[in-house]
């Protein structure tokens, strides 16, 4: 029968852990892991454009250059107990995606993706669409605003 605890550790900024004792061993899983597969599972959706707002997507820009895309959980909350996990993303919507749906098929990998890797039980993916992107966008912000003023 395997043996489950839920700690903070201190050396990873104080992120929590799950740690399954067994038969044969500790299995320890940090909350960081969790984060990173919700991430990775919600960007594997057709019609997500992004994870994170526009202020956290300012953020996760920069820590994508400095530390590289695999760090990419900007917009994911995770909470992890000894048998259960909560999800919260902010995300980007394509359009013309129906929300309603993209965000079901968001909820539905999410939740599948971390019960089939990490074994835990995922009690709600909560999930805040906080912009819409239009193809074409990454144009328009690239072109400089005129100045008012000489």
């Amino acid at each position: 029968m395997a043996d489950t605890s839920t700690t903070k550790d201190p050396a990873t900024s104080g992120s929590t852990t799950l740690t399954q004792t067994g038969d044969r061993g500790t299995t320890t899983i940090d909350e960081s892991v969790v984060s990173k597969i919700a991430a990775i599972a919600a960007r594997e959706v057709s019609g997500v454009h992004k994870l994170g707002g526009v202020v956290s997507g300012a953020i996760a820009g920069m820590v994508k250059r400095i530390r590289g895309d695999e760090h990419a959980t900007s917009g994911v909350g995770v909470e992890v107990g000894t048998k259960q996990a909560a999800v919260d993303l902010t995300m980007v919507a394509e359009y013309p995606v129906p929300l309603p749906d993209l965000t079901q098929s968001v909820r539905d990998n999410v939740t599948s993706r971390i019960e089939s890797l990490t074994g835990l039980e995922v009690v709600e993916v909560n999930i805040v669409v906080t912009d819409l992107y239009f193809p074409g966008d990454e144009n328009q912000d690239e072109a400089p605003e005129p100045s008012r003023v000489e």
